[in-house]
């Protein structure tokens, strides 16, 4: 993994053989999901993780797979991960409250935004594909056409399974219909999104920060400005770029990701914060 101040694809592995065996120690991991997916989107991640004796927790955000008839709030959002934080590492070993969170695009901010707010459950932080600021200019355009199509009689349903087989291989296109699709919410993302302040909640805490991003993701504008704002607080720092992945990196290259997830949660910075 890199530390410096300069993203590398050198720290990605393309290998596609299977993580490997049991990890002697590793801190407990939370994944939180991507907007209009569900916690079935990690089930490869969550596979992994068991295999290597890693206590795993995958989460429904608000307005998503089976809580998709709430409505999703910021608020919401981190109660969720505060309490599945709480119950997991209180089960496992230590059991001193921390984990690893871990979330994509939408779950990687409400991942950056839970370290923030509540900095002592954080053992370390994997956040995927959402190295753009929410306050873009573009966001209030993103807000009208996400609620045009939430319009739409099929509330957009048949874009988005074109857009999915287009871009998914078939069991990552699977994994990610498993928990069914939450086609009403996005606008409701958009505007509570707002509220995030990536860069300065990033180095509002301390604890190891791994910034993921597929190479050809759309989301990776900030990458740098996210990084620095992480060392500034004090945060041992590594990005990740994975070759010839995208937006969705842990379903794009999805053993690749979960060597993420293994080295983040056995890294001695991370164990450092869990050993009690």
């Amino acid at each position: 993994m890199d530390t410096g101040p300069a993203p590398t694809e050198a720290t990605a592995s393309s290998r596609t053989d299977a993580p490997g065996r049991a990890l002697r120690r590793a801190a407990p991991v939370v994944l939180l999901h991507g907007s209009r997916t569900s916690r079935t989107m990690w089930r490869r991640q969550v596979d992994a993780l068991r295999a290597a004796g890693v206590p795993v927790r995958a989460v429904d955000l608000p307005g998503h797979g089976a809580r998709r008839d709430e409505p999703f709030t910021l608020d919401a959002a981190l109660t969720t991960v505060r309490d599945a934080v709480r119950d997991l590492a209180d089960e496992a070993p230590p059991g001193d409250g921390r984990a690893l969170v871990a979330g994509l695009s939408l779950g990687g901010y409400v991942a950056v935004a839970h370290r923030a707010r509540f900095p002592g459950q954080s053992a370390g932080l994997v956040a995927a594909g959402c190295c753009t600021a929410t306050t873009s200019p573009l966001r209030p355009a993103w807000g009208m056409l996400a609620r045009w199509i939430q319009g739409w009689p099929d509330h957009g349903a048949r874009l988005n399974e074109a857009v999915v087989r287009a871009l998914l291989t078939p069991p990552g296109a699977r994994d990610l219909a498993a928990g069914g699709y939450a086609l009403t919410a996005m606008a409701d993302v958009l505007a509570e999104l707002a509220a995030v302040d990536a860069p300065r909640d990033l180095a509002a805490a301390d604890s190891p920060v791994w910034l993921v991003n597929g190479r050809y993701d759309h989301f990776r504008t900030g990458e740098r400005a996210f990084a620095a704002a992480a060392r500034a607080g004090g945060a041992p720092t590594h990005v990740v770029t994975v070759p010839r992945a995208r937006h969705l990196v842990s379903l794009d290259a999805p053993v690749t990701f979960s060597r993420v997830l293994l080295e983040a949660a056995s890294d001695p910075a991370v164990l450092c914060r869990t050993c009690g």
